[in-house]
């Protein structure tokens, strides 16, 4: 059953192994092991990324296909959800409709803008979709009779999904059971559902071509295969997985703007999170997303904490502003690449080769 569910993808390491189930049990869990709305916002958004980041790392890990246009197809599920329920009402039908419609208009657009832009290599590919994203970005900002422009779209989910649910008057281990419960395990079964998805299509017959076009793409052609089909294909399944992903955020935010999902800074994160996990590793897209995301969500935090412990020393203590939380980040980012290049699940795998 195991074998079935994981594709024969094993950790192939005790320590990952570890760390993978404490990570799955964090998140089953977070709404009774982390109380409080901050620490399950990150739990949720720790959700969205992880099948963000894993379908990136189909793109960039599996394929070798370096995308900037990523977060459109993020924005457009994000958008489908929002546009219907604020037309249709907050109900499951206009939730389908609006994963539905978002989910055929990312097929088309990754299927034009891979028929279009595939046969041209690596750097020119990136400006290509890098160019199509900034474009797809103004074009929301513009169409603010639908999109809502630069303020964006607020509206409302199913009732069952709303924080005004509350099914049951007395808590159930001191967390009250109520819609937005309902809706981070909702997004917790569907982030689920797509990451074994995903790991069943990297280790399929065509999972495996794709890793011969990364490593060798005239050799792949050479003995048969159509690398543009295949490249297009691949392509085709990041973007319908990233509108997933971007469906789950408008869900769990009641809300859609330009910024939210369509931000430049959302592909930056991407890349920063495939790399500290490890490119080419699905499993490397659930630790990195942890890492980043509590460290995004927590340093501040920790470093209030080091400013007023240091208070006595004036240079340390001005070295540890909560202000200077982005370089901090920054350095862990550094350390991180220098102690992990292959990322972290890389690392594992290597040192469990070596023994």
């Amino acid at each position: 059953m195991l074998n079935r569910l994981l594709s024969d993808d094993y950790p192939r390491s005790k320590v990952l192994a570890a760390i993978l189930l404490a990570v799955l049990l964090g998140l089953a869990f977070a709404p009774f092991l982390f109380p409080g709305v901050k620490a399950l916002s990150v739990a949720a958004k720790v959700l969205i990324f992880v099948v963000l980041v894993a379908s990136f790392d189909l793109l960039l890990g599996y394929t070798g296909i370096v995308s900037f246009a990523h977060t459109m197809f993020f924005g457009i599920g994000a958008y489908g959800v929002a546009v219907a329920t604020t037309r249709m009402g907050p109900t499951w039908t206009a939730l389908a409709v609006g994963i539905g419609g978002a989910l055929v208009l990312s097929l088309l657009l990754s299927l034009a803008v891979g028929l279009f832009s595939l046969r041209v290599r690596a750097i020119f590919f990136a400006m290509i979709t890098l160019a199509v994203a900034a474009a797809f970005q103004t074009l929301a900002s513009q169409l603010s009779d639908i999109t809502g422009g630069e303020d964006g779209l607020t509206f409302k989910v199913p009732e069952m999904l709303s924080p005004s649910f509350e099914p049951f008057e007395e808590p159930f281990l001191g967390v009250t059971l109520d819609g937005r419960l309902i809706c981070y395990y909702l997004l917790f079964v569907t982030a689920l559902v797509l990451v074994l998805a995903l790991l069943r299509i990297v280790n399929s017959p065509f999972g495996r071509v794709l890793q011969a076009i990364r490593e060798n793409e005239f050799r792949a052609e050479a003995i048969g295969y159509r690398v543009v089909v295949y490249r297009t294909t691949s392509s085709v399944l990041s973007a319908l997985f990233a509108t997933m992903a971007g469906a789950m955020l408008a869900l769990w935010l009641r809300y859609n703007g330009p910024d939210t999902s369509l931000s430049f800074e959302i592909m930056m994160d991407c890349l920063l999170i495939v790399v500290i996990g490890g490119m080419g590793t699905i499993y490397g897209s659930a630790i990195g997303a942890v890492l980043f995301l509590v460290a995004q969500s927590y340093l501040q935090d920790l470093l209030r904490l080091g400013h007023e412990a240091t208070a006595g020393v004036p240079w340390l203590s001005a070295l540890l502003s909560p202000d200077r939380w982005l370089l901090w980040l920054g350095v862990l980012f550094v350390l991180s690449v220098y102690y992990f290049p292959a990322g972290v699940v890389g690392r594992l795998r290597s040192r469990r080769a070596q023994a």
